[in-house]
């Protein structure tokens, strides 16, 4: 809904319907890609160079991006596929839990 708002700033005659079709569509012609955000939320990207997927973390709200070559992923990818026949889309890949920094503030070990 935030999008719509900025358009409607340019345009208040905006509709939500033409944002999103607008964003179809631009997504059919590969100019963006979307995922899901921590609260489930989609996200539009302006088509990233290279796949990826996101980290969140559930206490401060810290966000990292998954580089699709990082050897966790690959290994976790590898591992679905080789377990279950599965094919991870990277680009849709989002993992949600506690970043290095609050684990070691809870006391907590990774």
């Amino acid at each position: 809904m935030e999008l719509v708002e900025r358009c409607r700033e340019l345009d208040p005659g905006t509709i939500p319907s033409t944002v999103y079709r607008t964003l179809d569509v631009l997504e059919e012609l590969g100019v963006l890609s979307h995922s899901h955000g921590a609260d489930g939320r989609e996200e539009f990207h302006v088509l990233p160079e290279t796949e990826h997927g996101h980290l969140y973390c559930q206490r401060c709200g810290g966000q990292w991006e998954l580089a699709a070559d990082d050897p966790a992923v690959l290994a976790a990818v590898d591992s679905f596929a080789a377990q279950r026949g599965f094919a991870v889309n990277v680009s849709h890949l989002t993992m949600i839990g506690r970043c290095a920094a609050c684990q070691a503030e809870a006391g907590e070990t990774g």
